[in-house]
């Protein structure tokens, strides 16, 4: 055998056991993969939230920029009630739909309720009709009403998401089409085949924010049905789209929101949110597939599996009790306080989001504002009785995989207050312990001398 001939051998060798060593990692990679993943969501991107806290539960893909169809309708929801808050825009406040809003609502390939060129509607009834269901010329009708055109309104939904702390996210209209279905009317600024994408993250992120800025928000997304005119000629009936809602086709207990999505691109999509026994989560589904050949069913199947997942395993407990001290770093130092220590402890109890038989799997930590404790833990003196200093949290201690929360800042946490106050010492009592530690300094430099003396 010639040289050639053995080296040919010895590569061949090699690449065998390469390709031998891929066949058995990457199904053994898989199959590890699939054993971290808790619910086994079926679809692009997905994530549970704890609502309260932004206590991530799960999570699949979260940060991938996706598609989201109509349920940038939860952004164009929040501005539009923002708006009733500040006094922008009123509830009976009536308007007359523009050509482009009427062209787009004629469309009945779409969601809509068609509005008629020369009607009048008022803003509540156009925000039922999006909210209920899904009404792409009245969500249209309401970003011009609040910003004059839905080009300006754009441009307002990526100011909000950026306001809010998303960071993933591409709003291009105010109803979550794909703008070739805007009959070349799409806004400006945005091009011809742009859609409207977020990362779960970002749509639990901005669902948690809906739901604590303006909760009404539920009044009408949890409405199952509704006639869009009722009592006139341009009646409709309206079915909510959220089938999980009570009364629809996959009713689920404590859902009470937020809002579907589908579009070719974005698939079967869904955030929900559901609330159990006084705890509050929230579901994101991204492109659902689907096992049975349908476009809607799927975002409904994988959105159960993780409010079963939630409800089953997790709840809210108070983990640390109100008036808690962590032992041994609860008094700190006053300086020219009359006292010279003051303790702190939680001004209420501490709730979080608990896996089953983890109550104990936490951590507290003392987290003080530098601008009253400094680097030695000292505050100085006048001292408030309930003042603020700093807050507490807690780290996870635990075996399983701590998934962090939406946002940092968002922790669970509590204030940290002092249970007392402390005056600041007169000029005579600090004279005096100037003097004092001077004795003692002095005393103490005898004492060390007389004792070298022997």
């Amino acid at each position: 055998m010639n040289l050639s001939n053995m080296k040919f051998k010895r590569l061949l060798s090699v690449l065998l056991a390469a390709v031998l060593a891929i066949t058995v990692v990457l199904p053994a990679a898989q199959a590890s993969a699939a054993e971290n993943d808790a619910v086994g969501v079926n679809a692009k991107g997905a994530i549970l939230v704890e609502a309260s806290t932004g206590k991530i539960l799960y999570g699949k893909n979260a940060d991938d920029l996706l598609p989201i169809a109509s349920m940038a309708k939860i952004m164009t929801e929040y501005l539009v009630l923002e708006a009733v808050d500040k006094g922008k825009i009123k509830w009976d406040q009536t308007y007359t739909p523009s050509d482009y809003v009427y062209r787009i609502s004629q469309n009945r390939g779409l969601s809509n309720v068609p509005l008629r060129k020369d009607g009048t509607y008022n803003v509540k009834e156009l925000y039922e009709a999006m909210s209920i269901y899904s009404a792409n010329g009245a969500a249209i009708a309401l970003a011009e009403i609040v910003s004059g055109s839905e080009s300006n309104f754009v441009k307002l939904m990526n100011e909000k998401a950026k306001e809010l702390g998303l960071k993933n996210f591409e709003f291009v209209n105010s109803t979550g089409l794909e703008n070739g279905d805007l009959a070349g009317m799409h806004p400006d600024g945005t091009t011809a085949d742009a859609e409207n994408k977020m990362s779960a993250r970002d749509m639990a992120l901005l669902s948690q924010k809906l739901i604590n800025d303006y909760p009404e928000v539920l009044e009408a997304a949890s409405t199952p049905r509704k006639v869009f005119r009722e009592g006139t000629e341009d009646a409709i009936k309206m079915d909510n789209w959220n089938w999980m809602l009570e009364g629809l086709l996959f009713e689920t207990e404590g859902v009470d929101g937020l809002k579907t999505g589908s579009t070719k691109s974005a698939g079967s999509s869904f955030t929900a949110t559901a609330e159990r026994n006084g705890m509050r989560i929230i579901t994101v589904v991204l492109n659902a597939a689907s096992d049975d050949g349908t476009l809607h069913t799927p975002r409904f199947k994988e959105t159960k599996k993780m409010i079963d997942y939630a409800y089953n395993n997790f709840k809210m407990e108070e983990v640390y009790p109100e008036n808690y001290q962590i032992k041994n770093k609860s008094d700190l130092s006053v300086v020219k306080g009359k006292e010279k220590e003051v303790a702190v402890a939680t001004k209420e109890p501490l709730n979080l989001v608990v896996k089953n038989g983890e109550k104990e799997s936490y951590e507290p930590n003392y987290v003080f504002d530098q601008k009253k404790v400094n680097a030695d833990n000292e505050v100085q003196a006048p001292v408030k009785k309930g003042e603020k200093i700093g807050y507490m949290t807690v780290k996870y201690k635990g075996e399983g995989q701590d998934l962090g929360f939406l946002e940092e800042k968002s922790d669970a946490n509590v204030d940290i207050v002092t249970k007392s106050g402390v005056e600041k010492a007169n000029w005579f009592v600090l004279s005096m312990r100037g003097i004092g530690g001077f004795f003692g300094g002095l005393w103490g430099t005898v004492t060390d001398t007389v004792t070298g003396w022997f």
